[in-house]
């Protein structure tokens, strides 16, 4: 189990981690909850169904990350001249859903670190995590968000998948950041596998 997840019986996954690798996750699931924002805070005494048709921002983020995270419906990036009607659509479309999707992310964030949370190290520095089916899926969606922000912030694209940084120097500055984002691409595919029957 050391470095990767493994299936348990009855449904789920477990990896066991290390202080330092509890440590990491926690920082990058925090530091991906401070990107995304916090969350409104219902007014007491508001009608929670006010909540749910609050519209949102109508503009795609200027953050290239969260423009990742929450990117544009019906626009295709490599159009060369914008669609007009495609862009009221997508703006319409953002207006009223990305609300939602923040929060989503944002609780699946909090998933990830409640379950490192839960953890107690052993006298070895490690620690075994157990997720339920449930725990499963949100960690995957963290995961991923947690890999395209660091992807994007590292500029890689879909068609290199980043080739060029395998081979970067242990001086360059973006090392570290890059054995975050192939760590986490290593826990996100033994997750799913762990899930497959």
């Amino acid at each position: 189990m050391p470095g990767h997840f493994e299936p348990v019986p009855g449904g789920g996954a477990a990896i066991a981690l290390d202080e330092v690798e509890i440590s990491i996750l926690r920082s990058l699931a925090v530091q991906l909850l401070e990107l995304i924002g916090p969350g409104d805070e219902p007014v007491e005494g508001e009608d929670p169904l006010a909540a749910l048709f609050a519209e949102g921002p109508s503009e795609p983020p200027a953050d290239p990350a969260l423009a990742r995270l929450f990117p544009d419906a019906y626009i295709d990036p490599a159009a060369e001249k914008p669609d007009e009607e495609l862009e009221a659509a997508s703006s319409e479309f953002r207006r009223f859903t990305e609300n939602d999707l923040r929060t989503h992310k944002r609780d699946d964030a909090v998933a990830v670190v409640r379950g490192l949370d839960t953890l107690t190290v052993d006298a070895e520095g490690g620690a075994v995590l157990k997720l339920t089916a449930e725990d499963c899926v949100r960690w995957l969606r963290s995961l991923n968000d947690l890999r395209l922000t660091i992807g994007t912030r590292l500029e890689v694209s879909d068609e290199d998948e980043g080739a060029g940084l395998y081979r970067l120097p242990d001086s360059d500055p973006r090392k570290p950041m890059v054995m975050a984002y192939l760590w986490l691409g290593v826990l996100q595919e033994t997750l799913v596998e762990s899930l497959m029957p």
